[in-house]
């Protein structure tokens, strides 16, 4: 299917979906959340996901308005049992974009340039080197006080530590860790092995209402 562009002043992109691992009783549910964002009837092919035994898989491909690929990615990251990804090509104002999600990471987004390249923002970036150094002095501050407290810094980074530690193992890490996450390596590294046994799964498009 081609991208219609601008067609009676409306833009639209184009996108896909893929569910790489889901609960066999949950496929229903997904199909109703998608075609509820889309605005047309949605019946996806599932097929067993060799990678997860007992799970299923799916792709869509989807024709729509701008910003389809965030909402998608939101409802289906509610249940917290599926993993899978959401692409969006670029529009007018608006950059390529890539949503992952699996049970034990969450979600991650990041921009996308025309070779499929994360983009790193520069306020992101300078986060990063922001975390990354509170955690080195933080660090430092503990091994001369030779205690565990370090300071106020220590303490705000023990809290945002346990609060997103669990999805987020790289939080307060070095900064190599920091752009690891960044660039959204731990999610490639989890989702690997599905995308390599979903290759080859029937595709479906589809065209958004409106």
């Amino acid at each position: 299917m081609h991208l219609v562009g601008r067609q009676g002043g409306l833009v639209t992109v184009r996108g896909v979906l893929q569910v790489h691992s889901a609960p066999p009783a949950l496929s229903p549910h997904i199909e109703w959340a998608v075609a509820g964002i889309i605005g047309v009837p949605v019946k996806l092919h599932w097929i067993e996901q060799p990678a997860a035994p007992g799970s299923v898989r799916t792709e869509l491909a989807w024709q729509g308005r701008p910003g389809i690929s965030g909402e998608v990615a939101s409802a289906l990251a509610t249940w917290n049992l599926l993993r899978f990804e959401v692409t969006e090509e670029a529009s007018p104002g608006c950059d390529a974009v890539r949503y992952s999600c699996t049970p034990s990471l969450g979600m991650f987004s990041g921009t996308v340039s025309a070779n499929g390249d994360i983009m790193i923002s520069e306020n992101r970036l300078r986060a990063v080197m922001t975390l990354a150094a509170s955690a080195r002095s933080a660090c430092h501050g503990r091994a001369a006080a030779g205690s565990q407290a370090g300071g106020p810094d220590g303490d705000q980074l023990g809290a945002l530590q346990d609060l997103h530690g669990l999805r987020h193992p790289a939080l307060g890490g070095s900064l190599e860790a920091e752009l690891s996450l960044l660039l959204g390596d731990p999610w490639d590294a989890e989702l690997e092995p599905f995308r390599h046994a979903s290759a080859g799964a029937p595709v479906r498009w589809l065209h958004a209402a409106g």
